[in-house]
């Protein structure tokens, strides 16, 4: 049996191919990009393009073997608004459509499939279950809800399908947003908050994440939806003040009328000059915080990683990377002189 990881060079990829690797089982990455990571000897890597059905041909694949997709476009970088559907939906609905049509024709039904949490849109209830109403605010929830759709369909047709909708999902290495956050940080400069900050917001850690699509093949996968998130988020102003304290910064911590700031991002998105997705700056000043319980008690799985710890990662992995491209680009200025 193989594990197949569709999108296996992204960030939840890598660490879910580490992780079956260390246990001893038969990995194979297919993504578009092929990465030098610290595992890329110990996994068979196969260059695919989810959105071309014939690339997904070059995966030999049986009926015994599982698949993780993992692939994906992002709300990073941020698009205007006229670009959005196209930006996502090649990716995250018809990519899935080609997966699903690639594997029936071999037979193997066995998947997880990563969707979001967007898809519920604003909030509703405090903790968010699974039975929620889903209204996403945008293309990208959008187009990851109609793939819960599309699943729910095949699994009609004998698919054992298990979905997860993670948090915004951070770890060492994650930057997307949060690049924008640690650079005023580095700069001493005020944090803004979209409202006074005193709303919890929960993240869910990459190697959470990865854990769980684990737990899912160990437990047969559920033919159900899974929410993702940590235990016990802290509020959005404690999370950001423990992090410029960690990074010995002058940065202080600025709230902000949220419907002024809202309108101001929504005038700028519709004539095309986003600063923030409308999914993302929507919800900012919200409580949101998924109910995890059914993960926990279906799979045994739990979240091991506070949201503080991996923020503090996140950036300390930032702040690694720039210190070398800047002592790579002081390196070049010398060569030149």
């Amino acid at each position: 049996m193989k594990h197949i990881i569709i999108g296996g060079n992204g960030f939840v990829g890598q660490q879910l191919a580490a992780n079956l690797v260390k246990d001893g089982r038969q990995v194979v990455v297919a993504d578009i990009e092929e990465k030098q990571t610290p595992h890329a000897s110990q996994v068979e890597f196969v260059r695919i393009d989810v959105t071309s059905r014939a690339s997904l041909d070059r995966i030999a694949v049986t009926p015994d073997d599982v698949v993780y997709n993992l692939s994906a476009k992002m709300l990073s970088p941020i698009m205007p608004r006229a670009k959005r559907r196209d930006f996502f939906w090649p990716v995250n609905y018809h990519g899935v459509a080609n997966i699903l049509d690639w594997m029936d024709k071999a037979n193997a039904h066995r998947l997880v499939h990563f969707t979001t949490d967007m898809i519920y849109g604003h909030t509703h209830e405090v903790p968010t279950r699974e039975d929620a109403p889903a209204k996403p605010l945008g293309e990208y929830g959008q187009s990851k809800l109609e793939t819960e759709w599309m699943c729910a369909d095949w699994r009609t047709r004998g698919f054992d399908i298990s979905i997860f909708r993670p948090r915004l999902i951070i770890g060492p290495g994650r930057l997307g947003i949060l690049e924008k956050l640690f650079k005023l940080i580095d700069y001493n400069l005020p944090v803004p908050m979209i409202g006074s900050g005193h709303n919890p917001y929960q993240f869910i850690s990459v190697f959470d994440c990865a854990s769980a699509a684990e737990a899912a093949w160990r437990a047969g996968f559920p033919n159900k939806s899974y929410n993702l998130g940590s235990d016990d988020p802290p509020p959005v102003r404690t999370l950001l003040r423990d992090l410029i304290n960690e990074a010995g910064s002058k940065s202080i911590l600025l709230p902000t009328p949220a419907p002024l700031v809202k309108l101001t991002l929504t005038t700028l998105d519709l004539i095309n000059m986003p600063l923030m997705d409308p999914e993302q700056y929507l919800i900012a000043d919200e409580v949101c915080i998924l109910d995890t319980t059914a993960a926990k008690t279906d799979l045994n799985w739990k979240p091991l990683y506070r949201d503080e710890d991996m923020l503090k990662a996140a950036y300390r992995e930032y702040r690694t990377s720039r210190t070398k491209s800047d002592a790579s680009s002081s390196s070049v200025a010398l060569h030149r002189q």
